[in-house]
């Protein structure tokens, strides 16, 4: 009896243990099966039933977003197409052998990871402290365990900078998915010597199976060699580059049919200063606006229409050195313009002449006045003033 026992207890489980999901098969075979957005994929499931028994296996899901089926005799095939965010979700494959059932469950998850990063400046200088900021944009999932940004020399890290944090904010988006800006900032030590050429700031995407990068360069400035000035002043333009960028997505305005729409910062020399002017040749719908000026940006005179924005320079005074900053609305791309103050006119001489002067005529007046008075005062005593010598 207990050998009869022991033969047909085995047995048993192992209907058990096929009852939860044994020859039931799943491609792909991972938990967790990742798929970027717009993309598409197929997940297909298949069971072999022991005997003439007819295997019968169907998808289902837990909302509206299952996807395209298509069953047959033992097996299902769920095909996902143009995925959105809205696709992402638990997917169940069900199927039965005559009275046993089994299922297996699968996690899709939905990514998005465009080549779009932007940095700020658009380059360094050796031998200063400065904050550079890193943004990826249009990205999600942005969990720190998914996505990370990082600032790179070579193939490793630097060391030594200080994180000031990191700041996420949603895109604009027509559709229903929400994704995401992300910025990281660095504050950095002064480069070593000799400094480096390049650092690159690098995203990167880690998810179940699957691992991408993608990374902007950062050119570092080993000397600071003036330009030709654009008139007279006392500031001259040590570098203009175009907005750092990666291609545009599909359906962002553009000036040309292959390449990205970017700003360019121009110097136009007015009375008593400069007028910088930032602007895109694009299409309708886009903006550009100053986002960064030395000091206070706030403390400088800005007009902003659509595709172009001015920002006036004045010499009254020696302007700090530094990055001014333009950015281009929707899109993000930035184009940066460098001012370094080489000669700098005291702002107070003209005020001080005229100060000096008027100094001058007063201590005249007042020795005149006295001259006047002790004159006047030796008439009235019968003292007619002395004439000089004899």
């Amino acid at each position: 009896m207990e050998r009869g026992l022991a033969l047909v207890l085995p047995l048993f489980l192992g209907l058990l243990q096929q009852g939860r999901g044994g020859p039931l098969e799943v491609e792909p075979h991972e938990p967790v099966v990742v798929v970027a957005m717009g993309g598409s994929m197929q997940l297909t499931c298949r069971l072999s039933c022991a005997g003439r028994k007819a295997a019968s296996v169907q998808w289902r899901g837990l909302d509206t977003s299952l996807g395209a089926v298509q069953s047959g005799p033992g097996s299902s095939v769920l095909s996902v197409r143009n995925a959105s965010l809205s696709t992402a979700g638990t997917r169940i494959c069900v199927g039965s052998c005559g009275n046993l059932t089994f299922q297996q469950t699968v996690k899709l998850l939905v990514f998005a990871f465009p080549d779009q990063l932007t940095v700020s400046p658009v380059a360094l200088v050796a031998g200063l402290d400065q904050e550079v900021a890193c943004t990826a944009h249009n990205v999600t999932p942005t969990d720190p365990d998914a996505f990370s940004l990082s600032l790179l020399l070579g193939d490793w890290e630097l060391e030594g900078v200080q994180a000031l944090g990191r700041a996420e904010e949603e895109e604009p988006q027509e559709g229903e998915d929400m994704l995401f800006r992300v910025t990281e900032r660095w504050l950095l030590p002064p480069l070593g010597t000799p400094a480096p050429s390049t650092l690159h700031c690098q995203a990167t995407m880690r998810l179940p199976g699957l691992q991408l990068s993608h990374r902007q360069p950062i050119p570092v400035l080993h000397s600071l060699t003036s330009q030709e000035p654009p008139v007279t002043t006392s500031l001259e333009a040590t570098l203009e580059q175009g907005s750092t960028h990666s291609p545009r997505s599909p359906g962002k305005p553009g000036n040309s049919s292959t390449g990205p729409c970017l700003p360019e910062i121009h110097q136009l020399p007015v009375p008593g200063g400069l007028e910088l002017l930032c602007e895109v040749a694009c299409g309708p719908g886009v903006a550009v606006r100053w986002t960064q000026a030395p000091g206070d940006l706030a403390a400088y005179e800005r007009r902003e229409a659509g595709a172009r924005a001015w920002l006036s320079v004045l010499w009254a005074t020696c302007n700090p050195e530094g990055w001014f900053q333009c950015r281009l609305d929707p899109g993000g791309q930035m184009a940066s313009l460098y001012l370094v103050p080489e000669i700098c006119s005291p702002p107070t001489s003209g005020a001080l002449w005229t100060g000096s002067l008027l100094l001058g005529l007063l201590l005249l007046a007042f020795l005149t006045y006295r001259l006047w008075k002790c004159c006047w005062a030796r008439q009235l005593l019968g003292h007619p003033p002395p004439l000089g010598p004899n």
